[in-house]
């Protein structure tokens, strides 16, 4: 097969595909047009892409030889699978590779704005620290604080596993049950309003669909007490952007750890 690879990825992946196949792969380091998609895809049989490109229909159209799409991602909102489908083509995902991976990233923005790491960072890089004061950076604990996860599939379950240490009460919304968060974690199942109005941090798992699209807007930030934290390793859209901005300016929530945008 020819193969059109969007963006350069880990050697060890474009090996494994120049073994049995022929590989071109985009030599700009940065997200293609949908025209340079196109161009790239000309009598190629596979497309090798990335979450941030946008695979529509007149992509998948463009070139009557394809019969492949992989998404160098789990999630695939980026892909117009029923247009794929339409044609016959094969659209596979990577799912299960990320899990601990994202859940530890969570944990990570967590702790930086629980502890105001990257703020403090940047306040001492600037030459403003001139030493210990009680209230310098005052920031939060972790231990024993209420967690809500939002979205309890593979990454959710991680993320709220790893809590165990901490001695949290473990608070999640799902449209099914839990077990394993339940009798490991003596995890609630509850509503997302009480979730929003009891939790100390707030965690997004769940994928990107209509549904979830705006899932916290302002009403939602409202909810949320006044030294909550809002984490998101989801998709940005799934978070209002302009809502959440106008909560920080006002001290409605006390912080946000961001590993993906609306925009």
């Amino acid at each position: 097969m020819k193969i059109f690879v969007t963006r350069k990825i880990p050697e060890p992946g474009l090996n494994l595909l120049r073994r049995h196949h022929e590989v071109e792969i985009n030599p700009y380091d940065g997200v293609l047009s949908k025209q340079d998609i196109i161009n790239g895809l000309k009598g190629k049989n596979g497309l090798l892409c990335l979450l941030t490109d946008l695979i529509d229909e007149e992509v998948i159209n463009s070139e009557p030889k394809l019969k492949m799409i992989a998404n160098y991602a789990v999630g695939y909102d980026n892909i117009d699978v029923k247009a794929a489908t339409k044609r016959r083509i094969i659209v596979s995902n990577t799912p299960d590779v990320l899990t601990d991976t994202t859940a530890e990233m969570a944990w990570a923005l967590l702790f930086s704005v629980t502890r105001r790491i990257v703020e403090a960072d940047k306040f001492t890089r600037k030459g403003k620290f001139n030493g210990w004061a009680p209230m310098l950076m005052h920031g939060q604990d972790v231990t024993g604080k209420t967690l809500g996860v939002i979205g309890t599939g593979r990454i959710g379950t991680s993320f709220a596993l790893k809590s165990k240490g901490f001695k949290m009460n473990v608070l999640y919304y799902d449209q099914v049950r839990n077990r394993q968060l339940e009798e490991e974690l003596s995890a609630k199942k509850v509503e997302i309003d009480r979730l929003l109005k009891e939790s100390d941090f707030i965690s997004l798992h769940v994928p990107f669909l209509p549904v979830t699209h705006h899932l916290i807007s302002e009403t939602q930030l409202k909810m949320m007490r006044k030294t909550a934290i809002l984490i998101n390793t989801s998709r940005g859209p799934i978070v209002d952007e302009q809502a959440l901005v106008k909560a920080l300016k006002n001290n409605w929530i006390f912080g946000a750890g961001l590993d993906v945008y609306e925009h």
